[in-house]
């Protein structure tokens, strides 16, 4: 039997497709994915995409016919290896933390620890900054017992890429539920400010409008790094830290705005977020939404908005596994239970 999976549906972009291929494999599912990215300027799958579905074959010896750039159709027929140490060139500034978002829902299984040796770009649009990862889904992570650890040995930009990461996983056990229906106390505010080939002015001008918009209310601590590597760029992760969870918000540095504007809009994001009511930053809600889904028990947590991503992310999981999702509506936000093993 094979599962149909229309690509097209709701986000249709390469979420569902790095998800699928991922939980394709994870459940021992054959599984066919039609129509991918169909509603996109360039449709079928990117050199991003078909890496991550490349790593995931090697991960998992399993086979998939129609991984190509362009390509609308997948099909993957799952293996049953799993080899510990994965080296991979995106060979653009495509995405990294995509590729690592769904080779570490493939290692979910493992029963040795798991490594990647990774190239492309860390910090693009339209994904999360790979500081995401060592600075708020790892930690929250930590509490689900998945211990994970990612070292950025280069930054890579758009359009030269050249950014490398290496990314280390150990087996994961049963995961623990994580229920973020309350943040607590605010403990603090921090960040980090990166430039790489550009002058320091840009990352000091970001800071010093960042901390303008924080200020006299609250105090951040953001740390200024100058990287070395073949792209050149600059961008600002924040992060809120509380009692219970961690908010973000990110910036990278564009021809269309000032280094000034930039750090102003990062801080005006995480104010946002931080007075919205959520318990968990829209992005890293549907990165995490997958081990919830897995755990031993009922997750919850609360975003601002549900964003297309997560739509996708939910109906993908359901596709997979044993789990319904609840969503209720409130004065703080939206409200949601990962109810794993009580599927309809």
């Amino acid at each position: 039997m094979v599962l149909e999976i229309d690509s097209s549906r709701g986000e249709g972009g390469g979420q569902m497709v790095r998800t699928s291929v991922a939980l394709a494999t994870l459940t021992g599912t054959t599984t066919r994915l039609t129509r991918i990215r169909e509603n996109r300027p360039t449709n079928g799958l990117s050199k991003q995409h078909t890496t991550a579905v490349n790593a995931i074959a090697q991960m998992t010896g399993s086979k998939v016919t129609g991984n190509y750039i362009g390509s609308s159709e997948l099909l993957v027929e799952p293996g049953d290896k799993q080899v510990t140490d994965i080296t991979m060139d995106i060979g653009t500034a495509g995405s990294i933390s995509l590729v690592v978002q769904a080779t570490l829902l493939a290692a979910r299984n493992y029963k040795v620890p798991f490594n990647l040796d990774l190239r492309g770009g860390t910090n693009v649009m339209w994904a999360p900054p790979i500081d995401n990862y060592p600075m708020v889904l790892f930690p929250l992570m930590e509490r689900m017992g998945i211990h994970a650890r990612l070292d950025i040995l280069e930054r890579g930009f758009y359009p030269i890429g050249g950014g490398h990461v290496k990314l280390s996983m150990d087996p994961i056990g049963t995961i623990k539920p994580l229920n973020l229906d309350t943040l607590g106390e605010l403990k603090g505010l921090h960040g980090v400010c990166f430039v790489q080939h550009l002058s320091d002015r840009i990352g000091q001008d970001m800071m010093e409008s960042c901390k303008k918009v924080f200020g006299p209310k609250y105090d951040i601590d953001i740390e200024f790094v100058r990287s070395e590597g073949t792209s050149r760029g600059a961008g600002m992760v924040l992060i809120a830290d509380y009692e219970n969870g961690l908010l973000s918000s990110n910036v990278l540095s564009s021809k269309g705005h000032s280094p000034a504007q930039s750090g102003m809009d990062a801080a005006s994001d995480l104010l946002q977020e931080m007075s919205a009511g959520s318990t968990i930053d829209i992005h890293t809600a549907d990165q995490i939404l997958p081990y919830m889904a897995m755990a031993d028990g009922k997750s919850s947590f609360i975003v601002s908005r549900i964003s297309k991503h997560l739509l996708s992310q939910m109906d993908t999981l359901e596709s997979f596994l044993d789990v319904r999702f609840g969503v209720e509506r409130k004065k703080d936000g939206y409200h949601f239970s990962v109810n794993p093993g009580v599927a309809e």
